[in-house]
This record gives C-alpha cells, structure tokens and sequence, in this order.
C-alpha cells in the first residue's frame, strides 16, 4: 500500500520540479497554443501559451510507475494504453503547431490509430483470459458479448480518449476532472487490492499495480495543474488530454470485474462534453438551429458569461458527485462477481 502513496508523491515533486524549466523550454522554441478562430473571442489572449504539458505529466507518471511497479501484464496494458493515446494527441499537436494552425491530425488517421490501440489491448485481455462479457450492476448480470466485444473495447477507448479531449478546453477543467476519475479507479484498486485477501503476502498484485499507476498519474497531474490552473502557465494539449482518455478506458478495461459501464459515471462529464457536441451537430444538420451556443458544452457556458473559474470547480464538483456514484455502485455490486 505504501507503493501507491509513494508514487503520487513521487510523481508530484518531479511534476513540480521540472515544470518551470519544461515551460520555459517551450516558450523558447515557440510551442504555442493556436486559438481556433470560432472559439470564444477572450480565448485570443491565450494564443502562444505554451502547450503539450501532457509530456511533463506522462513523463513524471511513467517515472513514478516503472520505479514503483510489480510490472504486471495489466499494469504494463494500462501504461501502454496511456502513453499510445498520449502519443496521438503529441502528433495532434506538433502537427498543429508546426503547420501554425488549430487543425492537427486528421480524424481519419486518428480512428486507425486507436483501432491498432484497441487491437493490441484486445490480444492480451485474450492472453489474460479476461471474458468477453460486461457487468450490468444494480442488476447484477454478466451479458455476454462474444465476437461484439472486440468492437466494444474500441468504443471504449475511442470514446473516452475523444471525449477527454474536448474537455480541454477551460484553464484546469481537463486536469482536475480527470484527476478525480483517474483516482476514483486509484481507490476501486486499492478496495480491491486490499479486499483480495485477508493475508497481505496473498493479495493480487494485479489489483496494486493498476493502484500505483493511477496514484502516479494523479500525482504528476496535480503537478501540472499547479502551473495549470486559471490564468494557465500551460496547456495539457490533445498529448495529455487523451492520454487521459487512454488511462482511463485501460484502467477500465484491466481492473476486474469489468468496469467498463462504470465509465460512464467516473467519466460522466466527459460523457456530456461529447454528447453535447452530438446533439449540437445532429440539430444543426438536420433542424437547421443550434441548441447550444457553442460546444462543446463548457463553451456554451462561457458564452453566459461564466468565468472559467466557475465552470472549472462546478465541473468539479459534478464529476465528484459522479465518481462518488460510481465508487458506491462498485462497491456495492462488483464484490460478489467474478
């Protein structure tokens, strides 16, 4: 147990630390944020931030993990699960910003990217025996998918690595949401770890390794959000906004007892932030008229003249309430089922 403390904390001083000099590195060779132009008119002043801050957070995570970890396969899936969404996002952004442009990677070449991530993450759930079925709580069923969980665990990935992604959009709101779901599946890792058996020597390391990875995680982002925070030093970038999207759906995937449908409560603001630009692009094409007015949907609620530090806690606390829900139907229903 005293592994997962330590790698937050180790984590966190590397995060500190190095965070000044990464900033000022950037700012020296020009790795600047661009504004897209039909985004809120205040978001021009933020134009030339220093970006793609998910390398300090990925950096210091990984640093924390691999001195840290039991280097078991799942703890490894969930890493690499990470760092391969984290890497997209970096192409994303080294292509926008060395074309100048707020446009990155294509969405075409993005999709083929986390079909080669779901794909290998599919090949060792297979090696893990991991079944191919997700748990329906409150219910309490195993439904089994068969040959349709391959596409799921695609959707799972795909989903949260996108829907992250359009959270980053307000100084701190990406960092501080997913800190607060990344250490949600931190705590159902320890409950579980713990749980496992009542002799520590027999306890499932699979359990604490997943532990240590999202304390890691946590910690290095709490990091990043101290430079983070409203008005932002850095920018996370698409490198660590879908890096987060990674850990998340990895974490989801790789801690038992088949939490996949838990993520769309410990990941439920990210869920709304994709849904609103859903519903907003299905409106327009087909009615004509916007339902918001502008998405995703924390832009909207800057345009009602929210400040970000408003829509910043609010979102905050939102996603607590959902994490709390989430932790508590776990918990709840998830013991019993194997």
């Amino acid at each position: 147990m005293s592994r997962v403390l330590i790698a937050a904390l180790v984590a966190l001083i590397v995060s500190i630390l190095i965070g000044p000099r990464f900033i000022a590195f950037l700012r020296k060779n020009e790795f600047g944020q661009h504004i897209r132009e039909d985004g809120p008119e205040h978001h021009s002043a933020k134009s030339g931030t220093p970006t793609m801050g998910g390398l300090m957070i990925l950096f210091a995570a990984t640093l924390a993990f691999l001195t840290l970890s039991h280097y078991t396969l799942q703890g490894l899936t969930v890493l690499f699960a990470t760092l391969a969404c984290g890497a997209i996002g970096f192409l994303d952004d080294f292509i926008k910003l060395t074309h100048r442009r707020s446009l990155g990677l294509s969405g075409r070449w993005k999709m083929l990217l986390l079909v080669l991530i779901a794909v290998i993450v599919s090949i060792v759930a297979d090696h893990l025996q991991i079944q191919h079925s997700v748990f329906l709580p409150i219910f309490n069923v195993n439904i089994p998918l068969s040959y349709v969980w391959y596409p799921f665990i695609f959707l799972v990935i795909a989903g949260t690595a996108n829907a992250t992604n359009l959270a980053d959009g307000v100084d701190g709101l990406a960092a501080g949401t997913g800190i607060i779901a990344v250490f949600t599946f931190t705590a159902i890792n320890v409950v579980s770890f713990v749980r496992s058996s009542s002799n520590p020597a027999d306890r499932n390391l699979t359990d604490l390794d997943i532990a240590i990875f999202g304390a890691a995680l946590v910690g290095a982002a709490i990091g990043f959000l101290w430079y983070n925070a409203h008005p932002a030093e850095i920018f996370m970038g698409d490198t660590g906004s879908m890096a987060f999207g990674g850990a998340l759906a990895g974490m989801a995937i790789m801690t038992r007892r088949h939490t996949e449908l838990l993520l769309l409560l410990i990941g439920g603001i990210f869920v709304v932030e994709a849904l609103s630009v859903m519903i907003q692009v299905f409106f327009f094409k087909y009615r004509g008229r916007r339902v918001f007015l502008m998405t995703p949907i924390h832009h909207h609620f800057e345009m009602k003249a929210w400040s970000e530090t408003k829509i910043m806690v609010r979102f905050w606390i939102v996603t607590g309430i959902l994490c709390a829900a989430g932790f508590a139907l776990y918990y709840r229903y998830y013991f019993g089922q194997r």
